[in-house]
């Protein structure tokens, strides 16, 4: 608990029903939707799309969605990969010949084929209780009467005002005057309040075919892209099997590649086994939590991928003596910034979690990658395409180098904890490269240490740069520390900005109590009845 002499936020405990996201409006379009009747999915859905209008930076209906759901709190998890792929066309050979060193991100070469508004209609419809077009009301509503900006929203506006100043859609809808919209100013999006019209009548298809989709076609076509409506057409996301590893005795779930969160169990497998100390903000915890990223990131980089199109070795990844073997590789005195893990035979996204009275549990991401994604829009659709691609690169050997038709290494990660047959926690961490980093840094704060659901995502943050190997480090770690990881060989940076975000219900089945927390780094909130 809390000092509650000191600002912060305390946990919010209700009974019924439970919703946290990165944004009130968000939140409250949630709780209305459990009050009306629907349940845990069609609260995520609805909140999402809502936050695809208030938070444009951080998520829209031209990006991408994971979700893990327990159904009546249930063990038995379904998991959703509603990942975009690479165009049929992509390949190394055709950049390579075109002069391309790297897929760039202000271009249509890092936009895969969207795959958010399919996996919205897929899981309501075979978990929901309303209709996807009644859920996107609330979106629509916002985009064509207006909604007040927010300070995280302005903050993400004001950081990427040269990226949209590239492009003559995303300047004119989201600078208007020629500048970002001031903290409480309203601001309009008419041309996506038409497109979520279109979606809400005609499901699905209004995006993958027809205007919506001619308009995103000709905008990327015209500027090089190899997108065609087959692509378009082709767009079908994947119930999958979830993967896990026991930890503190409970069981953490995570979606499989080509997402990371088998990075996230490795680190909370490498961390099982290393002393914990009184206090995570500690000189040695925090050397000790670097090394382990480092190592798990490495591992990351060489061998995640699409397993459709490379040898993704899960089950090594998982072992308890690939943890072991990578946690001995960690000098306690210094810092490695060219790990070699070998292996054995921050950016934008949010993420919504919603408990309903049924104990339906969602835990649901949606994303854009980038902060407003490639910084292209579509002009009369106002779609705001992502940059998933720029997972992909262009070495011949590597799992995720860009072929046609396949899914790029994600980032984003939905969690749930299960245990004696039960989901007790949905969780998730934003933040681009971090969340892997950001659910074992979650957790161990909440199993280890004791902190309270809140607590643990208000503690200080860290992560390394994944391909760099400099060290973000948010200033609320004290200098002393800060001087003796330099002193160890760390490189420390400011982050550009707050590191991540992050939502989590717990369920308290005995009491029949749901308990939920939002990071104080986003404009959200944790809301119940």
């Amino acid at each position: 608990m809390r000092d509650l002499e000191r600002p912060g936020r305390s946990p919010v405990h209700a009974p019924e029903g439970m919703a946290c996201t990165s944004h009130p409006l968000a939140t409250e379009t949630a709780i209305d939707v459990l009050k009306s009747g629907g349940n845990a999915m069609d609260a995520a859905v609805a909140a999402c799309a809502v936050q695809c209008v208030v938070e444009p930076g951080s998520t829209g209906i031209g990006g991408d969605c994971f979700c893990l759901y327990a159904p009546e709190g249930s063990a038995n998890l379904i998991a959703f990969n509603g990942s975009g792929k690479a165009p049929a066309a992509a390949s190394v050979e055709w950049y390579r010949n075109q002069g391309f060193h790297e897929i760039e991100r202000n271009t249509p070469h890092s936009v895969t084929v969207p795959g958010a508004v399919d996996a919205w209609e897929t899981l309501i419809r075979d978990h929901g209780r309303r209709s996807l077009g009644e859920l996107l009301q609330p979106a629509i509503r916002y985009a064509r009467n207006g909604y007040p900006i927010s300070s995280r929203v302005h903050a993400d506006f004001v950081s990427a005002v040269p990226l949209l100043n590239k492009d003559e859609a995303a300047a004119r809808i989201f600078l208007p005057d020629g500048s970002a919209p001031a903290v409480g100013h309203m601001h309009h999006q008419p041309e996506l309040a038409t497109t979520l019209e279109k979606i809400a009548n005609g499901g699905r298809e209004a995006f993958y075919d027809g205007e919506v989709m001619e308009d995103i076609l000709a905008y990327l076509q015209g500027r090089g892209g190899l997108h065609s409506e087959a692509d378009f057409a082709a767009v079908k996301g994947d119930y999958v099997q979830p993967i896990s590893t026991e930890f503190r005795g409970y069981r953490v779930h995570e979606c499989p590649p080509n997402g990371q969160g088998v990075i996230a169990l490795l680190l909370l497998n490498i961390v099982s086994d290393i002393e914990t100390g009184d206090h995570p903000i500690s000189l040695e915890r925090i050397h000790q939590e670097i090394e382990a990223c480092r190592l798990a990131y490495r591992s990351r980089n060489l061998y995640v991928g699409d397993p459709s199109f490379a040898d993704v070795p899960i089950d090594g990844f998982l072992s308890p003596g690939y943890a072991a073997q990578l946690r001995g590789k960690i000098d306690p005195e210094r810092a490695n910034e060219d790990p070699e893990p070998g292996f054995p035979a921050h950016e934008d996204t949010v993420y919504i979690t919603v408990v309903d009275k049924d104990r339906n549990a969602c835990s649901f991401i949606n994303t854009l990658f980038s902060g407003f994604g490639s910084g292209l829009v579509a002009p009369r659709s106002g779609v705001v395409l992502h940059n998933r691609g720029c997972g992909f690169n262009l070495e011949p050997e590597s799992p995720n180098r860009i072929e046609g038709g396949k899914r790029p290494l994600h980032t984003i990660i939905p969690g749930m904890i299960t245990k004696n047959d039960r989901t007790v926690m949905s969780f998730g961490v934003m933040g681009g490269q971090y969340q892997s980093m950001g659910h074992m840094q979650f957790l161990t704060a909440f199993f280890d240490y004791g902190m309270d659901i809140q607590e643990a995502m208000d503690r200080p943050r860290f992560m390394i740069d994944p391909f760099e190997g400099s060290v973000e480090m948010e200033g609320t770690v004290p200098d002393d520390i800060r001087k003796a990881l330099t002193h160890r060989g760390h490189r420390l940076v400011p982050p550009a900005k707050p590191i991540g975000g992050s939502q989590a219900i717990w369920i308290d089945w005995e009491q029949g109590v749901l308990t939920g927390g939002s990071d104080p780094r986003k404009d959200g909130q944790a809301s119940g009845y």
